[in-house]
């Protein structure tokens, strides 16, 4: 009796420590789909129009995108008690910058600083999780939990962005975050013990700012329209490979990308991103601009594609452990591409059920698809790389998403023509099928199938 005494403390004490960490995670996964319902109002707020509706977004994604894995390095070298508190520091004032920016400048830039605090966030509160449960079973609850509560947080964007815009105003979206982190931070003092390695790896500067480089100056040029920065990606992008080919401990080892099927299921990964974020951002310019609904019910429409998004990761991690990767990414492509092609029958003034197909296509592709492109990554290479694996997996992901969001609005054009806006839909639409078949005809040359 005595000794369920003590342990009923150190239980109760992980599951709030759990909690804290899921709240970090949800508030990354949080901020990615609740500004776009904000956008609009955003716009006509700041006075800026579809770029820096665009940067708005991207400044973000392309920071999260080009230093997630250095998030995990800082981790293992400086603690991630430290750095998990550090992006949560970060995380607020930016927030607050985001909340209060006077213009659209100001808020790319607290956009971005969201972007590094993320970065920290991400990796840090998922090993703080491994640490804590090291039991493989409670282990493999606990990251389940883990990743359970950021899958909620896309439907919740949405939701919680078009309830706040419509009942506050925009600033609203971002200051939500500052008693969430104020509540975290002196928790995750009190809770976390503090780890790290022996012998982490060394931080590779160089390869963090010739990615970072890359992928800004590839966003840049697709959001400003000015191809002669191409050069310059390819520079940095020249740069980044030829750096990591001779670094002691490369951000992304090369040898990796060797391997067909490691390869393959990242290009999947993005490919997925590509259409599915892209898709997200000109759905709720459609719904918004074009249509002139206001963000809660834009939210509201929203929420056939983050739904089955989120509903479906736990089931086709089953189907996953059961019959492979390669099942539910050959179901998934073909249900997302059957959703992008259903953008065809779009018009300026097309009711809902219009729209819908491509939203529950879509949500149900990539819900059939997230797990199991990080599954096909993970399995092809050796255990002791699985959590490289995995953190080479969500940053391909996310510079899709930066990419898209830049691309798509290109293609789209600004939403206050409406008629051009819908046109350009229906090209996405069928850049969007295209793009889903080919990755679907690479995951059956690369990906393994049942073993």
């Amino acid at each position: 009796m005595a000794s369920t005494a003590r342990e009923r403390p150190v239980s109760t004490r992980r599951r709030l420590l759990l909690t804290v960490m899921c709240v970090g995670m949800f508030l990354v996964q949080l901020d990615v789909t609740i500004v776009n319902v904000a956008l609009p109002q955003i716009a006509e707020g700041l006075e800026t129009g579809l770029r820096g509706q665009q940067w708005v977004v991207d400044g973000y994604a392309v920071v999260l995108a080009s230093l997630l894995l250095a998030g995990g390095t800082l981790g293992d070298r400086y603690g991630h008690k430290r750095v998990v508190l550090t992006g949560l520091g970060v995380f607020a004032a930016a927030s607050l910058i985001c909340g209060i920016a006077p213009g659209v400048a100001t808020l790319i830039g607290g956009r971005a600083l969201q972007g590094l605090g993320a970065a920290m966030l991400l990796p840090g509160t998922l090993a703080v999780v491994t640490r804590a449960f090291p039991e493989r079973a409670e282990q493999a609850r606990a990251v389940g939990v883990w990743a359970g509560v950021s899958a909620l947080a896309l439907p919740a964007g949405p939701l919680i962005g078009g309830a706040l815009v419509s009942g506050v105003g925009w600033r609203a979206v971002f200051l939500i975050n500052l008693p969430i982190i104020a509540l975290a931070i002196p928790l995750t003092a009190r809770l976390v013990t503090e780890t790290s390695d022996e012998h982490p790896r060394p931080l590779d500067i160089p390869g963090i700012l010739l990615a970072t480089a890359t992928l800004a100056t590839t966003v840049y040029a697709v959001i400003a329209g000015e191809p002669l920065v191409l050069i310059a990606t390819a520079v940095t992008l020249a740069g980044f490979l030829w750096w990591e080919r001779r670094a002691a401990e490369p951000l992304l080892p090369l040898n990796l990308l060797r391997k067909p099927a490691f390869a393959g299921a990242n290009v999947v990964a993005a490919a997925m991103n590509l259409v599915g974020i892209g898709t997200i951002f000109v759905a709720t310019l459609y719904l918004q601009t074009v249509q002139h609904r206001d963000a809660f019910t834009a939210g509201l429409m929203l929420l056939p594609l983050f739904v089955p998004l989120a509903a479906l990761a736990p089931v086709t991690g089953r189907l996953t452990g059961r019959y492979g990767p390669r099942p539910p990414l050959t179901c998934g492509l073909l249900i997302g591409a059957a959703g992008s092609l259903s953008m065809l029958g779009l018009r300026p003034d097309s009711g809902y059920l219009r729209l819908l197909p491509a939203l529950l296509g879509l949500g149900i592709g990539m819900g059939l698809l997230t797990a199991a492109v990080v599954a096909a990554a993970i399995r092809s290479v050796p255990a002791d790389r699985a959590g490289l694996a995995s953190g080479v997996n969500n940053t391909a992901r996310q510079a899709a998403g930066a990419l898209a969001v830049a691309g798509y609005g290109a293609i789209a054009g600004p939403p206050a023509d409406g008629a051009a806006f819908t046109s350009g839909l229906h090209t996405i639409g069928v850049l969007g099928a295209v793009t889903w078949m080919a990755a679907l005809g690479l995951t059956w040359l690369t990906v393994s199938g049942r073993e």
